[in-house]
């Protein structure tokens, strides 16, 4: 459980950190539209469109499509040998910004609508919102998922210790009828727990680890290969960050404070019963 409790944590972690990549990514970029219009030039608007865009404050460069580009773009869809001039293709301008507080995007929107014929802004807040809505929602479904490993690890806890007292049945009511307080039973139980929840927190979180480390690698060397390629293109290198370790580290001392705190008080509890 603790190795599936840290698996969780990197997870989180990885999905996170891919996220706000793209949306800082996102941040810093728009995209211009230009849809063909009958009797427009549309090679004219594109150069208007760049040159009103360009007079904003917060842009860093604005670059056009070329026709190679927006060929690669819809050849997954449509193959190869195809003749822009043959069909209704918006061209696109990609708008790279250094200084988002700084750009007036409505400004921009509305000199372009009135200005160039066919033009539409494309600011990305959509992507960038269900983006942010993604991330949430995985971080409370880790959340859900660690909650739900935690309580199946104090329910193994409860009937070890259960397990144990039994075992040790006689020892234990010699002591409690001698006068040794519960809390004197209770710490030699807390004792033998805190370091089998240790060594299991350990166990899980350095096999984690090790399995974390393998897929950097095994996504690294695999470049080329279709899946790994989109998984790339969704989360760059699988690589967890120094919080989700710090997130590992975590872990392996909750599972053993909590596996040593939940012994405590089941041991205490069947004393209460014997009373």
């Amino acid at each position: 459980m603790s190795f599936l409790a840290c698996l969780t944590v990197g997870a989180v972690s990885v999905v996170w950190d891919a996220a706000d990549d793209w949306q800082n990514d996102l941040v810093r970029e728009v995209t211009i539209q230009i849809r063909p219009v009958d009797g427009i030039d549309t090679l004219r608007e594109i150069d208007k469109a760049i040159a009103l865009t360009q007079e904003f404050n917060g842009v860093e460069s604005v670059h056009a499509l070329s026709d190679e580009e927006t060929r690669s773009l819809l050849q997954p869809w449509l193959g190869d040998g195809l003749e822009l001039e043959a069909l209704p293709v918006p061209r696109l301008i990609q708008v790279n910004v250094n200084a988002p507080e700084a750009l007036d995007l409505e400004g921009l929107r509305l000199s372009l609508t009135e200005q160039v014929t066919g033009a539409s802004l494309d600011d990305h807040s959509i992507w960038t919102s269900r983006l942010s809505a993604m991330a949430g929602a995985v971080v409370v479904g880790g959340v859900g998922i660690m909650l739900l490993m935690l309580g199946s690890m104090v329910l193994s806890v409860v009937f070890a210790t259960q397990a144990a007292m039994a075992g040790n049945k006689d020892v234990v009511s010699v002591l409690h009828f001698v006068g040794a307080e519960d809390s004197f039973i209770a710490r030699e139980f807390q004792r033998h727990f805190l370091l089998l929840g240790l060594k299991g927190g350990i166990f899980g979180g350095v096999t984690a680890s090790v399995t974390f480390f393998l897929l950097d690698l095994f996504t690294r060397d695999a470049d080329g290969g279709a899946g790994s390629d989109q998984l790339s293109a969704l989360f760059g290198t699988v690589s967890v960050s120094l919080p989700g370790y710090l997130g590992v580290i975590g872990v392996v001392f909750l599972v053993a404070v909590l596996t040593a705190i939940t012994s405590g008080l089941a041991v205490k509890a069947h004393l209460r019963r014997v009373d």
